[in-house]
């Protein structure tokens, strides 16, 4: 793909409170854009690429980084050096790198919406990037949980417990590796509270931001 054709590539970053309905959002999102969608997919492929463990990269995922396996490299989002040492040592922040290096080929390289993994920081430097944030109150995210139907969300109670802790995890992980607060407003282009329109709805207007913002010519 030529440097004039990757200046073309639009890209919509979504972070997303548990149950808020962030992943519904990005995949419709994709639908109308004609764009490719990577949440789980992208992790798979990540992993893939770096030579590890789907496993062990799920594991790790959006989780505060342990220290235990490396020292890190803090050149976040870009290449850098090994920063780990041993055959057998991997660290966070190696997991973090193969992750962000992977979001970088697909923005070079097609129209797409990534969900989560501090993409909208990964991709701060890319010409046509727009990043989103969607929240939701506390009782519509643990009714959109248990509407999962889970097995292990058999309660209101134990789904809000869940939804917390993972928001948690979230926030410790994106504003460890990013200079940006995870949910505050500053930190996008655009938020929606998804319990105030449809799906549909929202969808529509980030199409409708984004052809406003990025013609086509």
């Amino acid at each position: 793909m030529s440097e004039e054709e990757k200046k073309q590539n639009v890209v919509v970053t979504i972070g997303r409170q548990f149950g808020s309905g962030g992943r519904e959002l990005g995949r419709k999102l994709a639908d109308r854009l004609g764009a490719r969608y990577y949440d789980k997919e992208l992790l798979r492929e990540a992993a893939r690429r770096a030579g590890m463990s789907e496993e062990f990269f799920e594991r790790r995922d959006e989780r505060f980084p342990s220290f235990i396996n490396g020292v890190f490299s803090f050149a976040f989002g870009y290449n850098s050096v090994n920063c780990y040492s041993g055959s057998t040592s991997i660290s966070d922040d190696s997991i973090y790198r193969a992750q962000s290096d992977f979001i970088h080929s697909l923005a070079d390289g097609e129209d797409c919406v990534i969900v989560g993994r501090t993409a909208d920081y990964v991709l701060r430097d890319h010409p046509r990037v727009v990043n989103v944030f969607v929240h939701a109150p506390e009782d519509v995210c643990v009714e959109r949980i248990m509407r999962r139907g889970e097995p292990d969300m058999p309660t209101p109670e134990k789904a809000k417990a869940k939804a917390r802790r993972i928001n948690k995890l979230r926030a410790n992980y994106y504003n460890f590796y990013t200079d940006k607060t995870w949910g505050a407003a500053s930190s996008y282009d655009l938020t929606f509270d998804t319990s105030k329109l449809p799906m549909d709805d929202i969808v529509e207007m980030i199409v409708e931001y984004i052809s406003r913002r990025f013609p086509r010519q």
